[in-house]
């Protein structure tokens, strides 16, 4: 072991950038929380160079001249002063990290000018050097950084691509905005303009800039105040029958800083726990402002993880007021109504019954012999044939032949090889007489299961031309993601096409799921994606199979029930879905009998 000597300020500050600049999100980060603290009103974000230059400039209260060498400076900043400080943080930074962090692996060049001065100050660092000049400017700050991670090839390594690192800065910015609705923010990238709020103070108003005015629908406000204690909580939650695959979109703030928060959480899911379905998950925007003194946010250099002083009592006042809008939205009869039918152009087809689909086919003939089908739910197997003078009757008679060919009762139980199929439970389980006892099967986990093995086997996926397509609303983050990953979604019959930012169709889908709503696809895919983009071909496989598989709650005849059974004996792993929920359940003969009280 060699002697031991002092690190220079510049490998200090390298170590330092470890913990608080991860990634170019983290600087992202560190420079709009900083323009906010200064009670900026507008904040421009560019970003280029694959993500490695980063500009941020605000309208703020800038840098005085006498302490901005100070400001790049090891644990310097105007926001704390002694230790008890720490215990009653106002503001979104007070480390004084950041700033000497990041001048140590880029190349920073800062322009600032307070309001109390009639020139500007630029400064330029490089390796933990600072340059200083006098500069005309506007009053604000501007940061701009290039060649970030230059120095440390290792880091640069470990960057995931540049449409990936700049997702994560797209919703970084996102959850700022929207907590931040005063503030008009502008993200741009290689010039594009991804992301822009107008800072009206509505945060309403801000969800639609983001995201669309279909969301901002289905979410209800939260307000609650207890002067007691200091609480106070804001914001928009979702009704319960408006939900994501992930929970991608909850949006936790305590004091207006983003947040993980087990405690939070924890309140959001009790809330839903009975209202939502399995895996669905709210939309949640929420703020929590608290008295500093009773929070600590000092936990980690992120700054996102808190504790609380009496994490009960959060937990309680955060439960009860998402629980007191949920159940005046309910008793004012507010939530949104569904509409089980969906009217749209009239699509010509073959006559032919759909039995896998728990709806009615309702045929249609217009004067020109065309048939056009509507399906509505209700009982399968019915159909109805509206009379015409023009109508095909040779075709009208095959149809009905077809109608009572189906409806046939099989009363004796089809053998599957050694399964014995006796029926369905609640229109939702297969179940099977076997040796070992009685088998309980989920058909729609069953049926995806193959669906997905086959799926992922196959080389061309037949796709359906959509003539029609619902316009989907998307917000900037999600365009980036989608077009990042067009050819990996056209590679499994995806074929979208954007319209604008916030907008896009799709002219293609796999054929088997031609009778699915491009729009759910669409969004399944994109929640389950969760910011993360190296997994969007399973993601896909998944959302596809799930799609495209009998749902619960369908009535199947035996035939079908066959065919499900013979298809799932056939995968390759049997046990679960893709989603890894088990697929059947033996309750053994021995069981049944013992329970009945029989011996033998």
């Amino acid at each position: 072991m060699g002697r031991i000597i002092q690190l220079s300020k510049n490998v200090i500050n390298q170590i330092a950038a470890g913990e608080v600049i991860e990634r170019p999100f983290s600087v992202v980060k560190e420079f709009v929380e900083n323009s906010i603290d200064a009670g900026a009103t507008k904040v421009s974000i560019d970003i280029s160079n694959e993500c490695r230059n980063i500009r941020v400039a605000d309208n703020g209260s800038g840098i005085h001249p006498d302490d901005i060498i100070l400001a790049f400076s090891k644990h310097a900043t105007s926001k704390i002063q002694t230790g008890e400080d720490l215990y009653s943080v106002k503001t979104m930074g007070f480390r004084g990290e950041a700033l000497a962090s990041i001048i140590s692996i880029s190349k920073l060049t800062c322009i600032t000018r307070t309001k109390d001065f009639d020139s500007g100050v630029k400064v330029e660092c490089e390796n933990s050097e600072i340059k200083q000049v006098k500069t005309g400017c506007a009053v604000g700050t501007i940061m701009d950084v290039k060649d970030l991670f230059y120095n440390i090839p290792a880091r640069l390594k470990f960057l995931k691509s540049s449409k990936t690192e700049f997702a994560y800065i797209s919703e970084l910015v996102q959850s700022i905005a929207l907590v931040h609705s005063d503030v008009a923010i502008e993200l741009r990238n290689n010039g594009k303009i991804v992301l822009k709020t107008t800072g009206q103070g509505d945060i309403k108003n801000t969800v639609y800039e983001i995201f669309s005015d279909g969301v901002v629908q289905n979410l209800r406000e939260v307000l609650k105040t207890d002067e007691l204690s200091g609480l106070k909580i804001t914001g928009l939650v979702s009704t319960p029958d408006y939900t994501r695959a992930s929970k991608k979109d909850y949006y936790m703030y305590v004091n207006s800083r983003i947040v993980k928060c087990p405690v939070f959480q924890k309140a959001i899911d009790t809330v839903y726990k009975n209202l939502t379905g399995n895996s669905r998950y709210p939309f949640i925007i929420l703020n929590l402002e608290m008295p500093p003194e009773d929070v600590d946010v000092n936990v980690h250099p992120s700054k996102k993880e808190v504790r609380y002083k009496n994490p009960n009592q959060i937990f309680n006042f955060i439960y009860s007021s998402i629980d007191a809008s949920l159940n005046s939205t309910k008793n004012q009869n507010s939530f949104r109504e569904k509409e089980e039918v969906t009217y749209l152009k009239p699509v010509y087809v073959n006559p032919k019954l759909t039995d896998n689909e728990n709806k009615e086919e309702i045929v249609y003939v217009d004067n020109d012999s065309n048939i056009s089908t509507i399906f509505e739910p209700q009982k399968p197997h019915l159909s109805v044939i509206k009379n015409n003078t023009n109508v095909n009757f040779s075709q009208n008679e095959a149809l009905q032949k077809t109608i009572i060919n189906q409806e046939k009762f099989i009363s004796e139980p089809v053998h599957e090889e050694d399964d014995v199929i006796i029926g369905q439970y609640k229109k939702t389980y297969i179940l099977i007489e076997r040796e070992e006892g009685l088998e309980i099967v989920d058909q729609h986990i069953a049926e995806e299961r193959y669906i997905y093995e086959k799926l992922k086997k196959s080389k061309n996926i037949d796709c359906q031309l959509l003539f029609i397509s619902d316009i989907i609303e998307i917000s900037p983050s999600d365009k980036e993601i989608l077009e990042a990953n067009k050819d990996k979604l056209l590679k499994f019959g995806y074929d979208i096409e954007f319209m604008s930012d916030k907008e896009a169709i799709f002219r293609k889908v796999p054929q088997i799921l031609s009778k699915v709503s491009p729009k759910e696809i669409l969004v399944d895919i994109l929640e389950h994606i969760s910011g993360n983009i190296d997994n969007i071909e399973e993601q896909i496989l998944i959302t596809t199979s799930c799609k495209a598989a009998v749902k619960a709650n369908t009535y199947l005849n035996l035939f079908q029930m066959q065919e499900i059974i013979r298809n799932w004996r056939s995968c390759e792993k049997p046990f679960t879905c893709p989603h890894g929920r088990p697929i059947s359940h033996i309750i053994a003969h021995k069981d049944i009998a013992k329970f009945f009280q029989r011996s033998k």
